[in-house]
């Protein structure tokens, strides 16, 4: 067994620098507010949300706020306070304008900001008070894609589970389990599992990327091999389908670059072909790979050069 987040859920007065699970995230007000941050402080880090029910910027800051806190699985406190049920306390802390966002370490506030930061901005603001590279989650991803690329996928399934324990809507598990499923049971299994997902998660970023390398895996099984639609190609080069279906077969045996040459140029000499199906498809693969690869990045450069001469 790897054990690599911390699922134990010890007391949070014994001073062991975590906090159960299901503690994570508590709404607090003035009566409350002396035990749930200040003497809190002094075991974990509490990062304080004053936030309205009518602020607009407070929905979009919440959930991030949400998900980065069980991300770090119990090492830090997030506490929401009411600030339309709470004005004296929210005077006291001097709050002029929400969201604000206030950190508090043994006793003291020692960081905030006001306003909705972009998540990349939330997560500096998280490691700063943490003194860590990441949230031990973000860590433990980065060790279970590792331990899938290679090969490994029964420890890194392990290290999915553990983090949908903490946290069940963490979509690059989901995304995870179902790509560990793939290379262990066919994509059949990972097509199952993902059907039992919430709208909200299949349509997150990962977990989209999985599906449309489940839909590319299916069109490149459907394609003849690569070395026979050459040969056809050679007698006919402007075919657009035959172009068409070797980048797929392509994609499906791992020359993604290749795949993707073909399929810009295909959009450049036959672009509205099939309801402009090569457009289409790169989008696909764009996905698949994930929106950051290198390999996307470079493929959506040459698809816009082509869009947009």
């Amino acid at each position: 067994m790897v054990t690599i987040i911390n699922t134990e859920t010890p007391d949070a007065g014994a001073g062991n620098g975590s906090i159960p699970v299901g503690d994570i995230i508590k709404d607090s007000d003035t009566n409350n507010f002396s035990t749930d941050v200040i003497d809190q402080s002094t075991n974990i880090p509490v990062v304080v949300d004053f936030w309205a029910p009518w602020c607009g910027p407070c929905k979009q800051l919440s959930p991030t706020l949400d998900k980065l806190a069980r991300e770090y699985g119990g090492k830090i406190q997030l506490v929401k306070i009411n600030v339309d049920e709470n004005q004296e306390l929210a005077t006291q802390m001097r709050v002029q304008s929400i969201p604000m966002v206030v950190a508090f370490k043994d006793g003291q506030p020692v960081d905030g900001f006001a306003g909705a930061l972009p998540e990349s901005q939330l997560r500096q603001f998280f490691e700063k008070l943490t003194g860590s590279e990441g949230s031990p989650i973000e860590q433990a991803l980065e060790k279970a894609s590792m331990m899938v690329a290679n090969g490994d996928t029964q420890n890194a399934a392990e290290i999915y589970s553990q983090i949908l324990a903490q946290d069940p809507i963490n979509a690059a598990s989901h995304a995870g389990v179902a790509k560990c499923l793939i290379e262990a049971e066919g994509i059949e299994k990972a097509q199952a599992y993902l059907k039992g997902l919430d709208a909200d998660i299949l349509n997150k970023e990962e977990v989209k990327s999985v599906l449309a390398a489940i839909d590319l895996e299916h069109a490149s099984t459907d394609t003849e091999e690569t070395d026979s639609l050459r040969q056809k190609l050679d007698t006919r080069p402007d075919d657009p389908q035959l172009r068409y279906d070797l980048a797929i077969a392509l994609y499906g045996d791992g020359c993604s670059e290749e795949a993707i040459n073909i399929l810009v140029e295909l959009v450049k000499t036959h672009k509205t072909w099939n309801e402009e199906a090569a457009r289409a498809q790169l989008l696909k693969i764009f996905e698949a790979l994930g929106h950051s690869d290198p390999i996307t990045i470079e493929g959506r450069r040459k698809l816009s050069v082509v869009i947009f001469s």
